[in-house]
């Protein structure tokens, strides 16, 4: 099977990230599985009790555990809700995410937002041809999982490639390649890189955030919780914040079923375009990322933009001093690499 101009960069960009390791389980770009099919997904075999693993969930869905201790689910197809009005179905996104203490800490299909869908990216108004379209709602645009980039586990981490495309009129616009590197939990934290690339396939995308908010890009919506506490770089924050640049933000609470609060960051790395990016932040439980904001940015077809983020799940309620350890590391090892 010929591959795609797309696909060959995912390939070479997964060989490098690679390069050096052991992979257990490949599924190729180039394999059997057939554009908007998922592959059969068995689980990767488990070497030792703590050993990473991928396995489905169900049709629409693939897994990681890390020995019994569940990390996330990728929902590759699509998830529907009861309701009316039916809110759309969700695909292509994270949920759940897991803390390290099995605390679910994403939520789907949330009763103030029933577009919001866990970890996911999306913008209020992508300009397709001339025609204003909204991937945040899915109106007129949808995200679609294409196939499957690469399963990949070793003794230090697990890694998961996927290739998707935005869809509006039935007519891929978009291409969007995924890359998560998930690192083996410490005593208090674990790290989840995430590589997002965007390449408009035929003609030029322009991205815009909501108006006075700029939400629009990476999103993490929190599952309900007490105790809510929200850390930015400058200290913890009583008020949401609007249009605010962020190299990080973190959101700490009280689980139900949990007596002690845990939560997550999710860091910007340097190389991000218009670094720092602006936030929108809200206590009843979202880190909404907002690239490029209020100012739009144009996408060039044929040519890749690639944003790359860490979520760093945590315990306990760290300080901005300690988040900004946790981000100066992140930026150190991500140097190395």
């Amino acid at each position: 099977m010929r591959q795609a101009p797309q696909s060959r960069r995912l390939m070479r960009r997964f060989q490098t990230i690679l390069r050096g390791g052991t992979a257990l389980l490949i599924v190729s770009l180039a394999g059997s599985a057939a554009r908007g099919q998922a592959a059969k997904l068995n689980p990767v075999p488990a070497d030792g009790p703590g050993a990473f693993r991928f396995a489905a969930v169900d049709k629409a869905s693939l897994g990681l555990w890390e020995g019994d201790r569940p990390i996330l689910v990728y929902n590759h197809g699509a998830h529907s809700k009861q309701g009316n009005p039916a809110p759309k179905p969700h695909s292509c996104y994270i949920h759940p995410l897991y803390g390290l203490d099995g605390e679910v800490l994403t939520d789907d299909f949330p009763a103030d937002h029933l577009h919001h869908r866990g970890v996911f990216w999306a913008w209020p108004h992508v300009t397709v041809d001339g025609h204003q379209l909204d991937l945040w709602v899915q109106n007129g645009i949808e995200p679609r999982f294409e196939r499957w980039g690469l399963r990949q586990v070793d003794e230090k981490r697990a890694i998961l490639g996927v290739e998707n495309g935005w869809y509006a009129a039935g007519r891929k616009v978009m291409s969007e390649q995924l890359l998560l590197s998930v690192h083996r939990a410490g005593d208090n934290g674990r790290a989840i890189d995430m590589e997002l690339t965007w390449t408009p396939v035929e003609k030029p995308i322009t991205l815009v955030g909501a108006e006075g908010k700029s939400y629009g890009g990476l999103t993490f919506r929190f599952a309900p919780g007490a105790d809510t506490q929200i850390t930015v770089p400058s200290g913890r924050t009583k008020d949401d914040l609007y249009m605010t640049s962020l190299a990080w933000a973190d959101l700490t609470r009280l689980w139900p079923g949990h007596a002690s609060p845990s939560g997550a960051s999710v860091f910007v790395h340097s190389t991000h375009p218009d670094y720092p990016p602006t936030w929108l932040t809200r206590h009843y439980g979202a880190l909404c990322l907002g690239w490029p904001g209020v100012r739009p940015r144009t996408l060039v077809a044929g040519e890749p933009v690639r944003c790359r983020y860490r979520i760093w799940i945590h315990r306990g309620r760290p300080d901005a001093e300690h988040l900004a350890q946790a981000y100066a590391a992140y930026l150190a090892e991500s140097a190395v690499r």
